[in-house]
Parts: C-alpha cells; sequence; structure tokens
C-alpha cells in the first residue's frame, strides 16, 4: 500500500514539474515584456488547473499583455485560482466582483484577503461598511480597515480615513483603532 501512495505521490510530482518549468518560463517571459510568449507558457498549465498560471492569465487579461483585455476572463482567471486559494487571486477576484457591480459576491473574497491584511481589500472593504454598500453599516469596523490600509501605505486610504473622522465620534474612533490593532497582528 505504501508503495502505491508512494508511485501515486511521484506521479503527481513528475507530471507537476512541466506546468512549474511552464509557469516560471512565462513569468520570464512576461518579465522581459514578452507578453505573448508569457500568456502561451501559462495557457496549458491554467487549463490543467495550476493556480499560479490561472492567476497569471488573469493578469493578462486585466492589463491586455499578450491577448486582448477582456475584464469577464480575467475574473473568470481569478476566481479559479481563488477557489483553490491563490491569496492574490483571491484579492483580485473580489475586486473585480466589487467593480463589475457584484458586491455581494465580492464580500467573501474581500473579507479573506482584507483578514490577510491586503490593503486594497481593506480600503475596498471599509468603504463598503462605511457607506452600507451591500452590507450593513459598520463605522467602528469601516474606519478600523481604513486605518489598516492606510498604515500600510495606501494613499487613497488615508483620504478616506481624513475624511470619516468629520463623521465618525471620537468614541467610535477610538474602538477602531483598538481593532485596527488586532487587525495588524
Amino acid at each position: 500500500m505504501k508503495q502505491v501512495i508512494w508511485t501515486a505521490a511521484m506521479a503527481g510530482a513528475l507530471l507537476a514539474a512541466p506546468a512549474l518549468a511552464d509557469v516560471k518560463a512565462g513569468v520570464e517571459a512576461w518579465q522581459r515584456g514578452d507578453y505573448r510568449v508569457a500568456v502561451s507558457e501559462w495557457r496549458g498549465p491554467a487549463v490543467a488547473g495550476d493556480a499560479d498560471a490561472q492567476f497569471n492569465m488573469g493578469q493578462a487579461y486585466k492589463f491586455g499583455r499578450g491577448v486582448p483585455a477582456d475584464l469577464a476572463q480575467a475574473e473568470e482567471w481569478y476566481r479559479k485560482a481563488a477557489l483553490q486559494g491563490h491569496p492574490q487571486a483571491e484579492e483580485n477576484y473580489g475586486l473585480a466582483l466589487f467593480e463589475n457591480g457584484k458586491r455581494l459576491q465580492a464580500i467573501e473574497w474581500l473579507e479573506k484577503a482584507a483578514g490577510r491584511g491586503a490593503p486594497r481589500a481593506q480600503y475596498v472593504l471599509g468603504t463598503m461598511l462605511f457607506n452600507g454598500d451591500a452590507v450593513t453599516k459598520d463605522w467602528v469596523r469601516a474606519y478600523a480597515l481604513i486605518v489598516r490600509a492606510a498604515a500600510q501605505g495606501l494613499p487613497q486610504a488615508s483620504a478616506s480615513q481624513a475624511q470619516m473622522d468629520g463623521y465618525i465620534s471620537l468614541q467610535d474612533r477610538q474602538k477602531a483603532l483598538e481593532l485596527a490593532r488586532v487587525y495588524e497582528r
């Protein structure tokens, strides 16, 4: 039985090695500006289920590099990678859903990314919570998320924090700052 498991594991590793090489070759092509080659290197592994290749395909379609820009295709590739737990894909998928007006669907993915400390996700989720956009308003949590995003250098978060100061009571801001310290960990 151990032999069967070991053999299956080795077969999986041997099959994965070419996909990893293709993904790496695609990244190298992307870095030198050869986007068409990058996409051709990623397509096979992406179709075969490689989360990194799927995320990279999402990036290619989002920015129109190596393929025509197609936000629906980008969203779909991000979704595939996000469903496999790819952290950047989770964030980008949540942001794509938000940008495409799919606010309720976006929340799950933005929560995951914000929970990991992704500043763009913290900013968007904080804005949603402040405005009550597809969620119940929660100014304390909104402020905490915006504070975290601003602390990580996201310029628009700093501007939003300054605006929120005019709406949120000092007591609620203090609660939010305590919560932001919890999020920092």
